[in-house]
């Protein structure tokens, strides 16, 4: 028999809104608009390649608190620079605003999106819990038309605390009246999103595309949105 659930709570990037593409359409633009080759940079590819890997590396330090978002906002570019072997001081300061007000436009999101939003949405409450930057969020809900579907948009700016850190999720509760046992969580974060949400005792279904391995015991796991149907 399926668990009863009243609540489904939503990662959003990389779980609904395509990070990963939408980002690389805004490097792309920018790599362009700058004339990064002109200061040194060798191709696209290797400005996308390196800027994943220093913006992973920083978000995690983010999340461990280590560093501040000023930090990561201003200086992953600079360092992006220097992964490439090129003078972090080259780096156009405008490489961060306009990333900013260029990625958080686009509109790609994972297969079967608003069909499963629309499902989900006659049947629940649905709420998003994210850790991304508040005005990037909101501005990426809104342009992917999304925000119909959500009644809570929990930006970890606005509590103090970033997944997987149970206070998150304890808040996230409380600010929509919901209990633990009648909540799901929906993420590609393993320990982000499912470990933390499993820790503050809800259910979790880790959404993983890439059929990355793992040890882990689950509530649910799925490689496609739409096969959120046939679980809830």
């Amino acid at each position: 028999m399926k668990k009863t659930y009243r609540h489904i709570f939503f990662d959003l990037d990389n779980t609904i809104w395509d990070f990963e593409q939408n980002s690389r359409e805004a490097l792309i633009e920018i790599y362009h608009k700058h004339d990064l080759p002109r200061l040194g940079v060798k191709s696209v590819e290797l400005f996308i390649d390196k800027y994943r890997e220093r913006n992973e590396m920083m978000w995690e330090q983010y999340r461990l608190g280590t560093i501040d978002k000023t930090t990561l906002r201003d200086k992953r570019f600079a360092l992006t620079f220097w992964d490439m072997g090129l003078d972090a001081e080259a780096a156009p300061a405008a490489l961060a605003d306009d990333y900013l007000s260029i990625s958080p436009k686009k509109t790609i999101l994972f297969p079967h999106a608003h069909e499963v939003l629309g499902y989900l949405a006659e049947k629940y409450k649905l709420h998003i819990i994210t850790n991304g930057f508040e005005e990037a969020q909101s501005i990426k809900m809104q342009e992917s038309k999304l925000l119909p579907y959500f009644e809570e948009v929990i930006i970890s700016e606005h509590t103090g605390f970033r997944k997987p850190d149970n206070r998150i999720f304890e808040y996230a509760l409380k600010k929509t009246m919901a209990r633990a046992g009648e909540s799901i969580m929906i993420g590609d974060g393993l320990e982000v999103d499912v470990l933390g949400a499993l820790n503050a005792g809800m259910d979790a279904i880790y959404f993983n595309p890439e059929k990355k391995s793992h040890t882990e015991i689950l509530t649910y796991e799925i490689k496609s949105l739409d096969e959120l149907k046939s679980i809830l």
